[in-house]
């Protein structure tokens, strides 16, 4: 009764952001490649009127990518978003959006200018109230069309360039959907030739700092569209589950009794239609996902390839995660070894480090154990639970984050696959993010995690176990530091000393100062500092 209840009162708000902005979706927009819409404050492009910011050339980072995509000018997300736009909204300060109408993550007010924090917390810890209101949420995310975006439902090729816009309305939760299906979508040649290998959020570097950007605009949207400020996404908390606790029908849905493959009729999940799950369909017609309907959702988790996938992660496997030091390494895809990234993500084993092609685990466990639509990447965040498993997937990130400190160069600069190099845009996101911009803490973003502030008390271990790490790769060029300093700090003291006694020999004993004058002292305190 509260769902139904919060539900109605909810239907009164309905904002959106994601992808193509509705603003922009017009053939003048498209064939001037141009986006730069006004702000609703004062109906000036970009809010430049209010200081806001201006409509800008993209400036796209001319680094190389790695060799597994071996073609160019062939797919719409190459130097993205140059085959839609050049020029898009840069925001100043604190300032966010397509239009500038947001603030950065962790900052709010009118002006953006005050600091806040947000609490991701454990789904077991909130109340019955706090996971209905959760639940009711999503429902309503799910049934409201976004009023500021919409989808394309063809390439840009197919929209004669521009000229014949090809896009549909989207729900808020859908809209999410289709962003994750299309980042990770096949490359369409032509006839009826594809390319696989390619993927803009997957199996390589930016894997973690582009789904950290999904569920903090996920997050944003929806306390706008409830107008909840407070609202955050809660966690599951995976570690040495020995099933889904959270697959009943208090939280995101049991099993139906009549086929396990369904949803019980109990959770209002069952009704749920899902979209962009039907990646062969699309790649046989050269097209796009339109966001039409295609059936429930599906899941029965457990009754899964066991030989892939023989368990969930442990407690042990996440540790070991968190003690590789390389972010990321060799090839940086999914054959990378040693690589925290890659074993977090389920492609190394988290007992070795070594990438294992015929196991999936860590992170990728948990889409195949699902044995559903989440264990298809394209269709897979039409499961609810894909916010939940991702939102514990990034605090085990934030983890390695704090307990290692890496410089934002440790993200890698160049020769990744493409569209995951540091200063690379992350597909299909308007407006424009980079991939090391979030990789960095998730409190500079302006959250945390329930189960990490209760851990703070280590982070100063943490820090002085990072700093001896860091020392150790660099103790030659301290020592080598150390002693030209030494020998510089002798030879500035030998000729104190001998301008001291040059001094001495020229005043008679008794005009000979008792104390230092103030440019003596000042001498000498610097060399005491050098």
């Amino acid at each position: 009764m509260l769902l139904a209840v919060l539900y109605c009162l909810l239907w009164s708000f309905q904002i959106s952001t994601g992808h193509f902005p509705r603003a922009c979706a017009s053939s003048k927009n498209l064939m001037g490649k141009e986006c730069c819409p006004p702000w609703r404050g004062d109906g000036s492009p970009c809010g430049q009127l209010s200081g806001r910011g201006s409509c800008q050339d993209i400036l796209l980072s001319n680094a190389p990518s790695g060799p597994q995509f071996p073609f160019t000018g062939v797919d719409d997300r190459e130097s993205w978003p140059s085959v839609f736009y050049n020029r898009t909204c840069q925001c100043s300060g604190n300032f966010m959006g397509f239009n500038c109408g947001n603030c950065k993550f962790g900052f709010s007010g009118p002006n953006c200018t005050e600091r806040k924090l947000l609490v991701r917390r454990n789904i077991f810890d909130l109340s019955i109230s706090e996971k209905d209101k959760f639940l009711a949420y999503l429902n309503l995310a799910k049934h409201t069309i976004s009023l500021d975006y919409v989808i394309p439902t063809g390439t840009y090729g197919q929209m004669n360039n521009g000229s014949t816009p090809m896009f549909n309305d989207i729900s808020v939760y859908d809209l999410f959907v289709w962003m994750h299906y299309y980042v990770s979508r096949d490359t369409l040649l032509g006839g009826s030739a594809i390319w696989r290998d390619i993927d803009f959020a997957h199996e390589a570097p930016g894997f973690l700092p582009w789904h950290r950007l999904l569920l903090l605009l996920w997050e944003q949207e929806i306390q706008k569209l409830t107008g909840d400020e407070n609202f955050t996404i809660p966690y599951w908390d995976w570690r040495d589950a020995e099933n889904c606790d959270i697959c009943t029908d208090e939280y995101m849905g049991g099993h139906h009794p009549a086929n396990p493959n369904l949803l019980n009729p109990a959770s209002f999940f069952s009704s749920w239609q899902i979209i962009c799950s039907q990646l062969e369909e699309y790649n046989s017609r050269q097209a796009l996902c339109n966001g039409t309907q295609e059936g429930p959702l599906l899941r029965n988790p457990g009754n899964h390839d066991k030989a892939r996938t023989p368990r969930l992660p442990s407690s042990a496997d996440v540790e070991f995660c968190l003690s590789l030091t390389q972010y990321e390494s060799g090839s940086m895809d999914k054959t990378a070894n040693f690589s925290f990234r890659n074993t977090l993500e389920g492609f190394a084993s988290p007992l070795t480090g070594i990438a294992d092609d015929s196991q999936s685990s860590m992170h990728n466990a948990l889409h195949i154990y699902m044995n559903g639509t989440m264990s298809q990447v394209q269709g897979s965040a039409n499961d609810p639970i894909f916010l939940l498993h991702h939102a514990f997937v990034d605090s085990i990130f934030e983890q390695w984050l704090r307990r290692h400190r890496p410089l934002q160069e440790v993200y890698p600069e160049a020769n990744a696959p493409i569209g995951h190099n540091r200063e690379s845009y992350m597909v299909p996101f308007i407006p424009l993010y980079r991939n090391g911009d979030f990789f960095v803490s998730s409190r500079d973003l302006g959250y945390d995690y329930s189960y990490l502030q209760d851990s703070d008390p280590d982070s100063f271990q943490d820090y002085i176990n990072s700093f001896l790490e860091q020392a150790g790769r660099i103790w030659p060029w301290l020592l080598g530091a150390a002693v030209a300093g030494a020998v510089l700090t002798a030879m500035l003291a030998g000729l104190t000393s001998l301008l001291c006694r040059h001094r001495r020999k020229q005043l008679p004993e008794e005009a000979q100062p008792l104390l230092m004058e103030k440019e003596d002292y000042h001498s000498l305190l610097y060399q005491s500092h050098l």
